[in-house]
């Protein structure tokens, strides 16, 4: 009954705020505030949060710390790693409450939180005490809550406003750390805060990455600060994780750790799941699995892969998305058909629309003609398979939006789902009935 109530409400209703701040409250109260002592970092941007939550987290357990880490992806508690299945990239206020209250009886000292634009805006941010805040960049997304770039820009400042206004902690500044490149930079480089870092491969900022060197395995770079300069080498490829390293270096600056410890603890992290995650496959046809879910990210993954001279064409199956924010569809559309050499349309979460209606949404805005290098393939499965069996050698085919989710949501029903999964499935049948292209 409730849920039925909430989707008559619109999201930005002031009793629907209410609402959740009164429950952000109570879930404080009823787990005894239990982020009091501990130190809190919010990562907060369109793109690249799970990334950089995990390059934060990940790197400070090499370092001997007790973290607890909350991502659209994945849990870390400690020693422990868990999938997240809930869908969503900032939980309910009593579950991350319940979450921290674990992570506190762990000894965790460190909590590092992916949030989201609806999570603040929702004030389900209520009561938690914290310390530094990232921004990497913001592009369009979540117009279904916020209907204008505007809102959705103020919601994320209201993050760095209030940094400030919380007790200091005796053991860390209150630190803002800021992608310069970011397109409304300039609004949240005009607040005050204890300690302030920008980065981003430009001489004008305090971390700067330089002599970048980068190939198909690796990638190294040097960073320059207010000490030596600090070599990096990390597995990790593609521009934007260079950004997602400068954030994370400035956090770790932020919380005391040693400079001399910095490069060995970046070597840790080889791969986020479903970030532009490449699956061993046969015959040189690469396949790479990415979350890619608004534009600004699409484009960049894109421009990520025609960077490697070697590939002939990039195939690319692109998802029709559901209820929210409805005009990315078009926007998104331009940008794969534009960047991709072969475009399949397929499935993904409907929710309450239908693969086929959200699907014909987007097709008057398609110049390309079906079967001229587009396909649409209703069957997410069979998309996949499609794009495999049409590959060549030297082929890179992008499977976008799904990355390491473990659900679809249908109109109908939850069905066990992963990317990843179904293409070793497909290879492997392929493999059986010696299919080769």
């Amino acid at each position: 009954m409730l849920e039925k109530i909430k989707k008559l409400v619109a999201l930005d209703n002031p009793l629907r705020l209410l609402y959740h701040k009164l429950r952000a409250i109570l879930a404080n109260i009823y787990y005894w505030f239990p982020s009091k002592n501990m130190t809190i970092i919010w990562v907060t941007w369109t793109n690249w949060k799970t990334t950089t939550c995990n390059i934060i987290a990940k790197w400070l357990r090499k370092a001997w710390k007790k973290v607890f880490m909350f991502s659209t992806v994945n849990i870390i508690i400690n020693n422990n790693e868990y999938q997240n299945d809930t869908k969503m990239t900032s939980p309910d206020a009593f579950e991350l409450q319940r979450l921290l209250k674990i992570a506190k009886s762990e000894g965790c000292e460190i909590a590092i939180i992916e949030t989201a634009s609806h999570w603040i805006k929702m004030n389900r941010i209520w009561g938690i005490e914290y310390d530094i805040a990232v921004l990497t960049n913001i592009t369009q997304d979540h117009l279904d809550l916020h209907k204008t770039m505007k809102d959705y820009v103020n919601t994320k400042l209201q993050l760095f406003q209030k940094l400030i206004r919380y007790k200091r902690k005796p053991w860390i500044k209150k630190t803002a750390i800021i992608n310069f490149n970011s397109e409304y930079s300039e609004l949240f480089l005009a607040e005050t805060f204890d300690s302030l870092y920008t980065y981003w491969i430009w001489s004008s900022v305090n971390l700067v990455a330089k002599d970048i060197n980068k190939d198909i395995t690796l990638t190294k770079f040097s960073v320059k600060v207010a000490w030596p300069d600090i070599n990096i080498e990390t597995k990790l490829k593609w521009d934007f994780n260079i950004q997602n390293i400068l954030a994370a270096i400035g956090v770790f600056i932020s919380l005391w750790i040693k400079w001399d410890e910095i490069s060995e603890m970046i070597k840790v992290v080889e791969w986020i799941p479903g970030r532009l995650e490449s699956v061993d496959n046969i015959e040189w046809k690469h396949i790479i699995v990415d979350y890619a879910h608004t534009p600004d990210a699409l484009e960049k993954v894109l421009e990520t892969i025609k960077w490697f001279d070697w590939i002939k064409k990039i195939i690319t199956v692109f998802w029709a998305t559901w209820d929210r924010d409805k005009t990315k569809r078009s926007i998104m559309w331009e940008i794969v058909s534009r960047m991709s050499d072969i475009v399949i349309l397929t499935q993904d979460d409907d929710y309450s629309e239908k693969t086929e209606d959200i699907i014909k949404d987007i097709l008057p805005g398609i110049e390309r003609k079906e079967w001229d290098n587009f396909w649409i393939i209703p069957t997410r499965k069979e998309a996949i398979q499609t794009a495999i069996i049409k590959a060549e050698k030297w082929d890179l085919i992008l499977i976008a939006w799904k990355w390491d989710e473990h659900l679809m949501i249908t109109n109908q029903w939850a069905v066990e789902w992963h990317d990843k999964t179904i293409i070793e499935q497909v290879l492997k049948w392929i493999d059986d009935n010696k299919i080769i292209k």
